[in-house]
């Protein structure tokens, strides 16, 4: 693929374009720098009460993401349904495919979260052999359990307020979700203003209860600005809510075999040793942190995406990947030097374990090394979710994670000896060749046959 300098024009957003770009993702940005506070300072919390409860929060907590993964990826078909709907300029239905994924979140979600739930003892006792791990990660992850109906159908809320431009409602809920959930985390983890000492379980059971308290904001917003969208009052044909499962089950495993392969990594880890999963626990946690705000400008991306290509104009589709990208990228430069610049003092804040802390500052170096094009692949990957092509970003993450990087990193770690450098090394190549991959994705052109 040669870019010659007036390609290189037409694929950097002009003032137009990046306004509108920002216009939509601004908003969803805000709100995944609030998550990032929000994980940051649990992180911290956490952190303060030892190298086993940090543990402890990085089993439970990535457990509890694979277990919501299913209902997680629902957003993807709400998404791209509804944006392609206010494209066609059919508005009086575009609210049908939030209906939808409320309806699939509940099917899911609660046989899912109660088998779970039941599970959760044995699931812990065959990711970590540390005892005091095990004990402390149970209850957190069967806290976080009860909340797997609420977090798909906060998804999917997020998911239609994106398609049809109005994510600063998106901003406002999650920002007070987030304020509640760190109150209640100085409550509940330590015992103050009269509560009980609940250390790594009361961070569990502030983020649920936030995650209700968020849910029933949603319906109340939506109930006022989607109505005449159809909400609550339309319900999806059989041939629509089937069309939208299939939109959404392929980002569901997505989701699921990602968040499965970061628990996967943890338990690697955990053969290496505590201290290593301590260590990975916040090398993840920084990384998914750094991550979110790409996926706002990736979730903006994919509306415009399905809106173009519900007037048919595949042309400005592509440009519109291509605008996002390149914005996404930019803002992956200035990660990779505000990490290269205080990665030392900015790990001090979560690891007080000077040895841990050594141990997971060269890996977080690495990180910062690749995570620009790491990034503009998550903006290429939200512009095929948006053209309504699950498929292929499915196959090249399972096929990526499951059989190169985890087996790579069982052999360089646990078995080779080269430890969480090693790990980490493995992985920065493997989020390279799957950026790689969904640009030259994206630049093939396939997906502007798909009709939806």
């Amino acid at each position: 693929m040669i870019v010659t300098l007036a390609k290189l024009r037409e694929l950097t957003p002009d003032k137009g374009r990046r306004q509108t770009i920002l216009a939509i993702a601004l908003p969803i940005i805000g709100g995944m720098l609030s998550q990032n506070i929000l994980n940051l300072v649990d992180t911290a919390m956490v952190g303060h009460l030892g190298d086993v409860a940090l543990a402890a929060a990085g089993y439970g907590g990535f457990a509890s993401f694979m277990s919501a993964a299913i209902v997680m990826g629902l957003a993807a078909g709400v998404q791209a349904l509804s944006a392609r709907r206010l494209g066609e300029g059919r508005d009086s239905v575009a609210a049908v495919p939030l209906n939808g994924g409320l309806m699939l979140s509940v099917l899911l979600g609660v046989p899912l979260s109660l088998a779970l739930y039941q599970a959760a003892p044995w699931i812990m006792s065959i990711l970590t052999p540390d005892p005091a791990v095990v004990e402390s990660a149970t209850p957190y992850l069967q806290i976080r359990l009860l909340a797997t109906v609420a977090i798909g159908m906060n998804f999917c809320f997020r998911g239609y307020l994106s398609a049809v431009h109005m994510t600063r409602y998106y901003l406002m809920t999650i920002v007070t979700m987030h304020i509640i959930n760190v109150t209640l985390n100085w409550v509940l983890i330590f015992g103050n203003l009269g509560s009980p000492v609940y250390g790594v379980t009361g961070a569990a059971m502030a983020t649920s209860i936030s995650l209700v308290i968020g849910t029933m904001m949603y319906f109340v917003i939506a109930w006022r600005v989607a109505h005449q969208h159809g909400f609550l009052h339309r319900l999806p044909s059989r041939k629509t809510l089937w069309q939208q499962v299939k939109l959404s089950l392929p980002n569901s495993f997505q989701q699921l075999m990602f968040s499965a392969g970061l628990v996967m990594l943890l338990y690697i880890l955990g053969r290496i040793g505590t201290a290593e999963v301590a260590a990975g626990n916040v090398l993840l946690n920084i990384m998914l942190v750094s991550l979110l705000p790409a996926m706002g400008l990736g979730m903006a991306t994919s509306t415009l995406v399905g809106n173009a290509l519900g007037r048919n104009d595949v042309a400005d589709a592509r440009r519109w990947g291509w605008n996002g990208a390149m914005l996404t990228g930019v803002y992956g430069v200035a990660v990779m030097l505000i990490l290269a610049l205080i990665g030392h003092p900015f790990l001090s804040i979560f690891l007080t374990n000077p040895e841990t802390l050594e141990l997971a500052y060269i890996p977080l170096m690495i990180t910062a090394a690749i995570i620009a094009i790491d990034l503009m692949g998550i903006a290429m990957m939200s512009a095929l979710l948006g053209a309504g092509d699950t498929m292929t970003p499915m196959r090249i993450s399972i096929i990526g994670q499951w059989l190169f990087f985890l087996p790579l990193a069982w052999l360089v770690g646990p078995i080779l000896g080269y430890g969480l450098l090693g790990v980490w090394l493995i992985q920065a190549i493997y989020r390279l060749a799957q950026a790689i991959m969904f640009i030259c994705t994206w630049h093939r052109g396939e997906w502007g046959k798909i009709k939806i």
